[in-house]
């Protein structure tokens, strides 16, 4: 697996005077953090989107797995349409407050963020237990039809060890787990409808320990008769096309992933429950079985169903691990899994 220097973290170019960019390329910077005992997730995010120059994000607090709409979270300021961030040294202070430190590039950050009535605030510090891995395309298919290899897009993926605070509505809660942060840059994201034909794909990245960190990105293979069978024709495609294994310092490549949900939300259809197994390149097998203690809808990728939750993971060793598991989907998928919903709630009217 590849690295990417640390001054990535903070490569933010803009169009030259008189150069136009694409519209859908974009950059952006991801953090998230949980509180288990308290069932909290925490989605802290900005795309960058420099054509025009503009940014959205912002920071979404969800509690417990009744999330259906952006509203029902714990806590939400997320502004779609921002000016361009402010950039001082290694600081990125976006309009609505969401500040993120780049204290020692690739290594260590710290995030900050107050709302307007003080009520809630979030002071975190990341620092890395992985290395800073290089990371390519989000959706599967994406890289053949709309990237622009010519502005050389790139990403970043890097497990965090997240402490610090967060007030929720003036209630405190202390911060302590293990966490990804990604970030992309000169990526172009097409959101059409039907821009990239593929199953719900869902990433999946668990701490375990310094000897057990994983990571992947896949959809439900047709094998284990997924709610997708029949809307789409992925042929003979991997249902993986990115994921990774760390044991000790030894990084190795996952060569197979089968997902195999085994519930799925009545209202929001995110995964509730759900069992992963996957091969590393040297051979070993591992078994994981996860089920969500929080999730909810985001408001990041408006022309999709896009949901972010707190997965807790048993290895097959019996050790937990508490990470976000997100799931993205478009329209087709969610029209039939309402026409589903739909059909057995008139089934079991009398």
């Amino acid at each position: 697996m590849g690295t990417h220097p640390p001054e990535t973290d903070l490569l933010l170019p803009l169009p030259d005077d008189g150069e136009q960019w694409d519209p859908h390329l974009i950059h952006t910077h991801y953090f998230g953090f949980s509180i288990p005992e308290a069932r909290i997730g925490a989605f802290l995010y900005v795309r960058y989107q420099p054509a025009f120059p503009l940014s959205q994000g912002g920071v979404c607090i969800f509690q417990g797995t009744d999330n259906v709409e952006y509203t029902d979270m714990a806590f939400i300021d997320y502004e779609i349409t921002m000016p361009w961030p402010t950039v001082k040294g290694n600081k990125i202070t976006t309009a609505n407050g969401l500040t993120i430190d780049f204290v020692e590039p690739g290594r260590t950050a710290r995030v900050t963020y107050t709302s307007d009535d003080g009520e809630t605030t979030v002071d975190v510090v990341a620092e890395a237990v992985t290395p800073l891995l290089a990371r390519g395309h989000v959706m599967p298919g994406e890289e053949d039809h709309h990237h622009d290899l010519s502005r050389e897009p790139g990403g970043t993926e890097q497990f965090m060890h997240m402490t610090g605070e967060l007030v929720l509505h003036g209630q405190r809660h202390a911060i302590d787990c293990y966490a990804p942060r990604d970030r992309s840059w000169r990526q172009i994201r097409v959101e059409k409808r039907g821009a990239v034909l593929v199953p719900p794909v869902g990433w999946s990245p668990m701490y375990f320990g310094p000897d057990l960190i994983f990571n992947q990105i896949s959809f439900e293979p047709l094998d284990t008769d997924p709610a997708w069978a029949g809307l789409y024709d992925v042929g003979d495609r991997l249902s993986h096309h990115y994921a990774w294994i760390q044991r000790g310092d030894k990084t190795r490549a996952i060569t197979r992933v089968r997902r195999n949900v085994l519930e799925y939300h009545p209202r929001t259809y995110l995964p509730l429950r759900q069992d992963i197994e996957a091969q590393d390149e040297a051979g070993e097998v591992y078994h994981f079985r996860g089920e969500a203690i929080a999730c909810a809808s985001l408001p990041a990728w408006p022309n999709t169903s896009f949901h972010d939750s707190v997965y807790r993971w048993e290895d097959q060793q019996g050790r937990i691990a508490y990470a976000t598991y997100q799931e993205l989907w478009f329209d087709r998928y969610q029209q039939a899994m309402k026409q589903r919903a739909t059909k057995t709630q008139g089934d079991l009217v009398p």
